[in-house]
């Protein structure tokens, strides 16, 4: 009886024979939709529970966001982590050396950063093989990944784990498609358009649809989307827009010239983990990424505390996600907030609930 390995191998090698034209498109579209299925059910636990983390790869998650540490084996990525956490993840120059989920945190800017140095992976991940399938299923849950990648073979090692990571529905800094997509009862399939689409046509579209078994529904395209945005959008569930960046390890080893070169890369930070050389500009680019908001309190009466900031996510950052972070009860007991900082036009100004917060507001809570 065929896998479901044998069956994604299969649906990729007729796509690969079909050519691409009006007639096949409706039978591509179909295959693609198909694929996607499989690709998911590849990665749902079983009940055998060889599917989920697997032992050693789940980790009690501790402080405000988790920045998760990929890589093949070998290109540094233990030493990295012990250099910034100062955690100690076994560290050799063979194959294979961290065989387990190893945490470790740093303190940057008053915040409280987990990272997770994942066993070394290798292609074919996403189709099961090594423990490939566990170092994807953590990193879906991280906030940031660094792919950790020797500068001696950058490329290629790129383009393997963005394959394997793409296979498992993680977007590579990538946003999420601006289509609306709604089911409906009855009407049948409605395609509207704010934009031309160049990469789909409606027989595509509606291949997806029949594979899915929707009948009825309304789908606005506001993007010129491709046939693999529009499974992102129905597979939403499964998929993960995860922020990257490419730390370029062993400068030591290449020349000013090669460097230069490499730097082109997008998203990317040279470093050297075992001379500990640029270090502080990873931390930074981390930080742009991570978008995280440090509020400070300010009791009433006292000088505000710069020493430890109540960390919020962009996008998580009103007054009533600062008072959850503090205590459930201070919603209830809230009257207003006053606030200084760069989110008020006055300082200080009172603010409700719904207000947002930006970076290095201070804040204080009025009772009732």
């Amino acid at each position: 009886m065929a896998t479901t390995v044998d069956k994604i191998k299969a649906i990729e090698s007729e796509m690969a024979r079909t050519q691409k034209n009006k007639a096949t498109s409706f039978h591509l579209g179909q295959l693609k939709a198909k694929l996607a299925k499989l690709k998911r059910e590849l990665l749902t636990p079983t009940g055998g529970g060889g599917g989920g983390t697997g032992v050693g790869f789940d980790v009690a998650r501790t402080g405000v966001a988790s920045v998760g540490f990929i890589g093949f084996p070998s290109v540094g990525k233990s030493t990295l982590l012990s250099t910034l956490t100062g955690t100690h993840s076994e560290a050799a120059a063979y194959e294979f050396t961290t065989l387990t989920t190893v945490p470790g945190i740093i303190k940057y800017r008053g915040a409280k950063i987990q990272m997770l140095d994942l066993p070394g992976i290798i292609e074919g991940a996403k189709d099961g093989k090594g423990r490939g399938k566990q170092v994807i299923a953590v990193a879906r849950t991280c906030n940031l990944i660094f792919i950790v990648l020797d500068v001696n073979k950058p490329l290629q090692h790129k383009q393997v784990i963005e394959r394997e990571l793409e296979g498992f529905g993680i977007r590579v800094n990538k946003e999420k498609p601006n289509i609306v997509f709604r089911k409906k009862d009855k009407g049948g399939i409605s395609i509207t358009s704010t934009v031309q689409l160049t990469n789909l046509d409606n027989d595509e579209v509606k291949a997806v649809m029949n594979e899915y078994r929707i009948t009825s529904a309304e789908i606005a395209f506001r993007c010129d989307a491709t046939i693999d945005d529009l499974i992102d959008v129905l597979e939403e569930q499964n998929r993960f827009y995860i922020p990257v960046i490419y730390v370029l390890n062993k400068i030591d080893s290449i020349s000013i010239e090669e460097l230069d070169l490499m730097t082109r890369i997008p998203n990317c930070v040279p470093i050297s983990s075992e001379h500990q050389w640029n270090l502080d500009e990873l931390l930074e680019y981390m930080w742009e990424k991570l978008n995280l908001v440090r509020v400070y309190t300010k009791p009433k009466g006292k000088q505000p505390d710069y020493n430890e900031p109540i960390v919020l996510r962009q996008g998580r950052s009103t007054v009533e996600d600062f008072c959850n972070a503090i205590h459930k009860s201070l919603v209830t007991d809230f009257k207003n907030a006053v606030v200084y900082g760069t989110s008020v036009k006055h300082q200080p100004q009172y603010v409700g609930l719904s207000h947002v917060l930006q970076d290095e507001d201070v804040v204080t809570i009025l009772k009732k």
